[in-house]
């Protein structure tokens, strides 16, 4: 993972936001790189769910909504988080995420007398627990306990403590897995961000940073439904930012507290959503190979009753093998027709739609496929990263060699075009000619620096399939036959050939300038 993360920053797909400032925690901006394998991948997924079928239509829902859309969905009141907190570092955790741990828990005490500093204080007595493997002796309790007063309550390094108690523990998540400090008891913790409409700030004027895409697909279903004249089941599609105010960020891109959400919500006769519910996770497993994530490494998680929103009938998780473990990449779950009741009862508006075929009235059940875009795209680095020994072209040295094999339809750039020699002007002019020919088809990057081994070496960092390299052969004529890249006979003499490089082989062959275009378009569509 910290290859990746490495990479990621050396090549120019994700940066640490405010990086010169420190960073914020829980916030990525998306270089050149990553900027365009970020929209391929959002444009691949538009293009599935609303170009080549004709069921669901598309949806850009504003970021800020009325107050009462939050309150109507349950999240003002219930959108939140168990937090706890370290007393030694600070730092604060999901309290339903702490790792079980086993081993010896030491309860210690310091009263405030005990310090040199002020004898006379009456303040009380200090408790702290702290837990250690199963093996280790006391002292390493002691050394934890002892950081804890010199550093929260100023008392000297070497100061006295006493031992009150110690206890074998089995199985207990009220300790921090990464120092052994007993934890805060658990409290709740809102996750949505408050923010404020208009220029007085109070009570009438709070609303939040969307904390998810779905509510505004549901509070517009009856406009939707009347422009597009779909009848069920139909679906909206909507990609846009959400926020939650995390507890605790981590694994690079996979949990931000700014993210962006790839949902459908899909609207089912009420006797059909378990149906759907089914259809929508195979199409999305096939989704999923089809920008090169195999099925083998995703797994499908039922998740069990109690682990399941209240509103929803039935949840499949879709996880991937990440380096930092199997972690969801895309929830699909048959919300059933909570949230259009929840909207028509606290609004006041009918939701209801109107069935031709029956002549009666109900409000629809949803199947929602709901994906995150920034874990798809650190799982398509992670799964496309590749490392192997090669021999340089040049030199024909064994060398590491680092790739990002991704499918061509996500790669950031396309192709790169390179002139053999950059001191030949009439390579570099012909180059800058095929340059021109493939850029309003296609992302394609010019380079004429290094030696044409390292430009290749940059390409495939970045994940290019294709070199194009434009040499002598392409002015002065092929020096020998050969079959193109598309099937047809280059003759001996023939111009207006290049060197076709294979990011994934290394195969190099040569094709005619005039079939770039078609070929490229077929491989990258």
């Amino acid at each position: 993972m910290d290859k990746i993360v490495a990479l990621c920053k050396r090549r120019g797909f994700i940066f640490q936001s405010s990086e010169i400032y420190g960073g914020l925690n829980g916030a990525w901006d998306y270089g050149p790189l990553g900027v365009e394998l970020k929209r391929n991948l959002k444009d691949y997924w538009w293009r599935c769910m609303t170009q080549v079928r004709d069921d669901i239509v598309g949806f850009d829902g504003s970021i800020l909504m009325n107050r009462a859309v939050w309150k109507a969905s349950g999240h003002e009141a219930t959108f939140s988080d168990p937090m706890v907190e370290c007393p030694l570092t600070n730092k604060r955790y999901r309290a339903d995420q702490i790792e079980p741990q086993s081993g010896t828990a030491y309860h210690y005490h310091l009263k405030y007398q005990d310090s040199i500093e002020d004898p006379t204080s009456s303040r009380p007595v200090m408790h702290f627990s702290v837990l250690v493997p199963k093996g280790k002796p006391e002292a390493s309790a002691q050394k934890i306990a002892r950081q804890y007063y010199y550093e929260k309550w100023k008392q000297p390094a070497g100061i006295e403590i006493h031992l009150e108690k110690s206890e074998q523990v089995e199985n207990t998540t009220k300790f921090n897995p990464e120092n052994g400090a007993l934890l805060s008891e658990p409290r709740t913790f809102n996750l949505m961000f408050q923010t404020y409409v208009g220029p007085v700030q109070d009570e009438s004027s709070i609303t939040y940073l969307r904390p998810e895409t779905a509510q505004a697909m549901f509070v517009q279903f009856k406009n939707v439904l009347e422009v597009s004249r779909k009848k069920l089941p139909f679906g909206i599609a909507q990609i846009g930012k959400a926020f939650r105010n995390e507890i605790n960020p981590r694994n690079f891109t996979f949990r931000s507290r700014e993210f962006e959400q790839m949902e459908v919500e899909f609207f089912v006769k009420p006797d059909t959503g378990f149906e759907w519910l089914e259809k929508w996770k195979e199409e999305r497993l096939a989704w999923y190979e089809a920008i090169g994530i195999p099925r083998a490494k995703i797994h499908v998680l039922t998740v069990p009753d109690a682990d399941r929103a209240f509103y929803s009938k039935g949840t499949y998780d879709l996880e991937y093998e990440f380096p930092f473990g199997i972690q969801e990449l895309e929830g699909i779950a048959y919300r059933t027709d909570y949230d259009l009741k929840q909207h028509q009862e606290h609004s006041g508006k009918p939701l209801e739609y109107f069935d031709e075929e029956t002549k009666t009235k109900y409000i629809p059940h949803v199947v929602e496929p709901s994906a995150g875009v920034d874990r798809t795209v650190l799982a398509v680095l992670c799964e496309a990263y590749a490392e192997e020994t090669v021999k340089d072209e040049e030199s024909g040295k064994e060398e590491t060699r680092v790739v990002l094999r991704f499918v061509p339809r996500l790669a950031p750039i396309k192709a790169g075009i390179f002139p053999l020699l950059k001191n030949k002007p009439e390579l570099v002019t012909k180059t800058k000619e095929v340059q021109k020919t493939l850029q309003p088809l296609m992302k394609v990057a010019y380079d004429e620096a290094g030696s044409i081994g390292k430009r290749y070496r940059r390409i495939d960092e970045e994940g290019t399939p294709f070199g194009i390299t434009i040499d002598f052969e392409t002015l002065e004529g092929a020096k020998e036959a050969s079959t193109s890249a598309v099937g047809t006979p280059i003759a001996v003499g023939q111009k207006e050939t290049v060197t076709l490089r294979h990011r994934d082989s290394m195969k190099q062959e040569r094709i005619a300038i005039a079939d770039l275009p078609a070929y490229l378009l077929a491989k990258i569509a």
